[in-house]
């Protein structure tokens, strides 16, 4: 194997020794890939191989994602198995057999008289199988007895299957019911050519009229739509039902008015209102405050009782002093036009001592009795949650105006006063203090910092490094020369860096440190 190798050159193709070892060449259609064996082969990787081969077969790898087709039907496993290669210029490596293939496993299942056709009537020869077209009009067209550019629905063209079978031209399986106009009663019986000659099926009339303009023996009188007293069992069976063929059923003092009292026209030329306050303008004692709709409070049989629950039929109960208010202290107009809006902010900005600082929903920390009693906030919910000696201050010690959010919520706003260190450790009290006690301080300074305190550093108060006030304490590593400078007996010779030679001990003892 070594002898084998040496005999290449540097510049030796590996294609040659890949040549070598190859189990035999590749079919026709494969040939120019063959010299490239990584087109088809992943080194020390079989599992690559098939999405290798969904590279380049884009339409089977399409069929498999959307498991559609003879291969995406079915779970064939590793394309080996069935397509394989290197076994000679003029193998069939598909092995397709026409008279074994299952039919059913391609998205064209044959049912009907489709199951009798031979395969060359629908496959043309040299074309391959899964471009065969699958419309109907692409193998019918020349028996189709239409025009093809009539068979439209909702602005769609229609194929065959939407009214034909495979069982045959003469079962037609069109439902009508996907169409404007549902087929019932003897319209079942009627020869589509009846109300579709010359195959006009757009913009079909659909009114009775249009049909059965010389069946009206009323003489046009009663309206065009015969559907509201007839029905399509037949022109004998007469019906009609106020309460469901309208949208106004007649309910207690209704059900005893004659046609005429409400219908002073033609009935189907003049469509009259539906509002209670057409026919009871004058009987209502609001003036039109509480809108059109009289049943809303009061029922069909006298207007001297109110069905209204303001808790029930609306979405705002009336609790507390909303309760003792009267209607028109928060309906001051239309109450069916104009709908109150619900947040108390509509009714309660003039009250509102936070200026909408706490947003639009009283009802989040007050109730409907008493703006000052019974108020529920629970401060941790904020952004500053009260812990320690924070938990027993009063409101207003820290909130002197009632704009809450106008409070400034860092340690130094409030304790500025209590800083012993006048700003030396900068303004967050937190990294070294706690809300429990001023006294009880945590800082630990070799943890916390770049900076670890060993040797004399260990003594030195933190106002000896920490001289001046500022906002924030800088948290990056000092030259020894920052402090030291007054002690260096070498005037700088040395650098600033003292440490190469001196440690934190004592500047006694000096050695040089690599």
């Amino acid at each position: 194997m070594v002898m084998l190798a040496l005999s290449f050159s540097q510049t030796g193709s590996a294609n040659s020794l890949e040549s070598l070892v190859m189990p035999g060449p590749v079919i026709e259609g494969h040939k120019k890939y063959e010299k490239i064996c990584k087109n088809c082969h992943s080194v020390f990787s079989k599992d690559t191989q098939d999405k290798l081969c969904a590279d380049c077969h884009k339409n089977i790898a399409k069929d498999i994602k959307l498991k559609k087709g003879y291969h995406g039907r079915q779970k064939l496993g590793k394309c080996k198995n069935c397509h394989t290669e290197h076994k000679g210029r003029n193998e069939d490596i598909v092995k397709f057999n026409i008279t074994l293939f299952n039919h059913q496993l391609t998205d064209f299942k044959l049912t009907g008289q489709h199951a009798n056709v031979d395969c060359k009537q629908c496959h043309e020869k040299g074309k391959k199988y899964h471009k065969t077209p699958s419309l109907c009009s692409s193998c019918h067209k020349e028996e189709n007895p239409h025009k093809a550019d009539r068979l439209m629905l909702k602005k769609k063209k229609l194929e065959c299957h939407a009214c034909h079978t495979a069982k045959g031209w003469s079962v037609i399986q069109f439902n009508h019911s996907k169409t404007k106009f549902k087929l019932l009663g003897k319209h079942k019986q009627v020869n589509c050519n009846n109300c579709h000659p010359d195959d006009k099926y757009q913009k079909t009339p659909r009114t009775c009229q249009s049909c059965h303009k010389f069946d009206d023996v009323h003489g046009r009188k009663k309206g065009q739509t015969c559907s509201k007293c007839h029905n399509a069992r037949g022109w004998k069976e007469l019906k009609f039902n106020h309460d469901k063929e309208t949208k106004f059923p007649l309910k207690g003092k209704h059900k005893q008015l004659k046609c005429n009292d409400c219908h002073k026209k033609d009935p189907y030329k003049y469509e009259i209102e539906k509002h209670c306050i057409s026919c009871h303008g004058s009987d209502d004692g609001h003036r039109g405050r509480f809108g059109d709709e009289c049943n809303k409070c009061h029922g069909f049989d006298r207007w001297d009782k109110s069905s209204f629950d303001h808790d029930k039929d609306t979405k705002f109960r009336l609790k507390g002093r909303h309760s003792k208010l009267a209607c028109e202290d928060c309906h001051t107009t239309n109450a069916y036009k104009d709908k109150n809006r619900k947040p108390c902010y509509t009714c309660h900005k003039k009250d509102d001592a936070h200026r909408s600082q706490q947003g639009k929903k009283c009802n989040d920390c007050h109730n409907e009795h008493d703006w000052r009693k019974n108020v529920r906030f629970d401060h941790d919910l904020t952004s500053f949650p009260l812990l320690g000696m924070h938990a027993s201050l009063s409101c207003e010690e820290c909130h002197i105006k009632s704009t809450y959010k106008d409070t400034d919520s860092k340690c130094n706003d409030c304790h500025k006063k209590d800083d012993v260190h006048k700003g030396k450790l900068g303004i967050n009290c937190q990294l070294c203090h706690n809300v429990n006690n001023w006294q009880a301080w945590r800082f630990n300074h070799d943890r916390q910092t770049k900076f670890k305190l060993d040797g004399k550093h260990k003594d030195i108060h933190c106002h000896e490094c920490h001289r001046n006030a500022v906002v924030e304490v800088k948290n990056e590593l000092s030259a020894c020369n920052d402090c030291h400078a007054a002690d260096d007996v070498h005037n700088g010779q040395f650098g600033r860096d003292c440490a190469r030679c001196h440690s934190t001990k004592t500047f006694k003892n000096a050695r040089i440190r690599k």
